[in-house]
């Protein structure tokens, strides 16, 4: 596929009245609280609908990186409509979330279980409101929309050898060919950039993006260091993979060869175009609810946080994990994983290795499957069903840091 074709291809897209757009339609229940959660999830699951679902956060305790993330996923480009469902005595407020997404133009509405009646009367209310909401976004006017309109995110894991000689590859050339169309891909996994410092500030878009970068390393390195772990793992070892650096060097290709124009915190939309890195170690500070617990998941939703429409999983062992309000598409550098996990996974860039195909042609029919996503076609997680959702405790300041940068 030529350049000049992904600027042409297009799909119809979601307008929102906030100006974004979107290439999902969907409704989120939103709890506020553990407490509440059985009753959101029990709305979604009575309603039956596969573009209802049920997300939130369980603590009570007041958590500003929490509520940051609630927020910006009840005005995500792919939502169209909450409802936020709240116990009543929390601190994340159910009616604070609904007017956040009325504000931006969305459907909403919240319910609190101690004013409401209990459990079924909250939850045949929210059963009648989540119905009337799925009726009026049969309106949503739909635009035409294309690569340019795109911000993709992707992370990868259960990483072996093939994963940095095929998988992450592919991905990387198509950050590539998204950034030249004037699209916006966000690469996460700062603590698998460990031993690449300087290869990561040569990539610097700018000072600005080099300090940035810079902070953000030493801060990942630090927080490796202090909880004595890295990111590595048997698996790893078990895929031919000896070290961390090794391991950094194939998880750094899928962010491709672009400049970078600077570090992204959780639930920050991306300022402008181009290539940004997602920072999702938590910052320096004194809370100390316990080490926070990185998964495939938490850093999936954390880049949809951030606006991305997609997000890409690289994996060699597979993975069947999907995620709320954005797709998961799952590549797999290894042919073996593919054919034993077909049923999950989405795309086989392993058949460059098995001299089945270039890795232009690999990069060009992962944006092919990517561009049929985003045209409604649904990936093998949303076929199964697959909504998982992770937002744990954490502690992160709002905006990048911009320090000067040492060493």
């Amino acid at each position: 596929m030529e350049l000049q074709e992904w600027k042409e291809m297009s799909w119809p897209g979601y307008r929102r009245e906030d100006g974004g757009l979107g290439i999902r339609n969907k409704v989120l229940v939103v709890y506020t609280v553990e407490c509440a959660s059985h009753v959101a999830r029990e709305i979604a699951l009575q309603v039956n609908h596969p573009d209802v679902e049920a997300i939130g956060f369980g603590g009570c305790t007041d958590n500003a990186y929490a509520i940051r993330m609630l927020l910006a996923l009840a005005t995500h480009p792919n939502v169209g409509a909450v409802l936020a469902v709240g116990l009543g005595c929390e601190y994340t407020r159910a009616e604070r979330l609904a007017d956040a997404a009325k504000a931006r133009g969305r459907e909403a509405a919240y319910l609190l279980i101690q004013e409401n009646g209990g459990t079924l009367q909250t939850i045949g209310k929210g059963v009648e409101l989540v119905h009337g909401m799925l009726v009026k976004l049969k309106d949503t006017p739909v635009e035409a929309m294309g690569f340019q309109d795109l911000i993709v995110g992707a992370e990868c894991g259960g990483s072996d050898f093939t994963s940095g000689r095929a998988g992450n590859v592919a991905v990387g050339r198509f950050f590539d060919m998204l950034v030249e169309t004037g699209g916006t891909p966000v690469f996460e996994e700062i603590v698998e950039a460990v031993g690449l410092k300087g290869l990561l500030l040569e990539r610097a878009a700018d000072e600005k993006a080099k300090e940035e970068l810079a902070w953000t390393y030493d801060k990942a390195l630090a927080y490796c260091r202090s909880v004595r772990q890295y990111s590595v793992s048997p698996g790893n070892f078990a895929g031919g993979l000896t070290t961390i650096e090794e391991k950094s060097m194939g998880a750094f290709a899928k962010s491709g060869t672009k400049p970078i124009k600077g570090v992204l915190k959780v639930a920050a939309a991306p300022p402008e175009k181009g290539l940004w890195l997602l920072d999702t170690t938590p910052d320096p500070h004194f809370m100390q609810f316990g080490i926070t617990n990185p998964n495939d998941n938490e850093g999936l939703m954390a880049l949809v946080s951030c606006g991305c429409h997609l997000t890409i999983l690289v994996t060699w062992r597979g993975n069947v994990t999907g995620s709320a309000v954005a797709p998961v598409v799952k590549v797999t550098g290894n042919h073996e994983t593919y054919r034993r996990l077909e049923g999950d996974m989405d795309f086989d860039a392993g058949l460059v290795l098995e001299g089945q195909s270039t890795m232009e042609e690999t990069a060009a029919q992962l944006a092919g499957y990517i561009g049929r996503v985003c045209g409604g076609h649904r990936t093998k997680g949303e076929l199964l069903g697959h909504k998982e959702f992770c937002i744990p405790y954490k502690y992160q300041e709002k905006e990048a840091a911009r320090r000067p940068c040492e060493g």
